[in-house]
């Protein structure tokens, strides 16, 4: 499998911000359905108005298991080994952190359940491949590119049901949908 990596520059946030928002209000984004959008997925509607994931965030509680460094990127078989591994290093915590997972068309921010402190944020382009535990359903992994460090790194998240778990899945397949069609429309003819 194959990825292409989306790179946005937009120095003046705010302006891009509205240009999104004016662009997405003209007329809807013509979205591909997951299942065209993305492998492995057999629904064919989004959760989310696309315009949700411009204007707003979707939010998620979920328990963060950690992170790991993934030497040899190899997409399915990395996350595969990051979730059996952070399963495994916190099953001896009495406590694991909660946290809010904010996602929207810009990347995904990990907020602190309690106090509501940003503790870390990914942007988009910075994503390159996330999936479920094929063991544990309600386990679910994404994989990020550290730009300063050139290395990779697998966050780990559990959350209370599987259906929970398949919906933040198919959430952030859906924001980076939105990125693509924004960036589509945004392109000069």
């Amino acid at each position: 499998m194959t990825s292409a990596k989306i790179i946005v520059d937009i120095p003046d946030a705010e302006k891009a911000k509205v240009l999104i928002c004016s662009s997405v209000s003209e007329s809807s984004l013509p979205m591909r359905p997951p299942n065209e959008a993305a492998s492995g997925v057999n629904v064919t509607s989004w959760r989310h108005a696309p315009e949700h994931l411009v204007t707003d965030s979707c939010n998620y509680q979920a328990y963060y298991l950690g992170s790991m460094l993934i030497k040899d990127f190899k997409g399915l078989p990395s996350t595969v080994e990051a979730c059996a591994k952070m399963k495994k290093s916190t099953d001896s915590m009495k406590k694991i952190p909660t946290i809010t997972l904010s996602i929207n068309y810009k990347g995904v921010k990990f907020i602190d359940f309690k106090s509501k402190h940003e503790i870390m944020e990914h942007e988009i382009q910075d994503i390159s491949f996330a999936s479920q535990d094929s063991e544990d359903l309600s386990t679910f992994a994404y994989i990020t590119h550290d730009t300063r460090t050139g290395h990779h790194y697998c966050h780990v998240f559990r959350v209370t049901t599987l259906d929970k778990a398949y919906e933040i899945i198919l959430t952030l397949g859906q924001a980076f949908e939105v990125t693509y069609q924004l960036i589509l429309k945004n392109q000069p003819s």
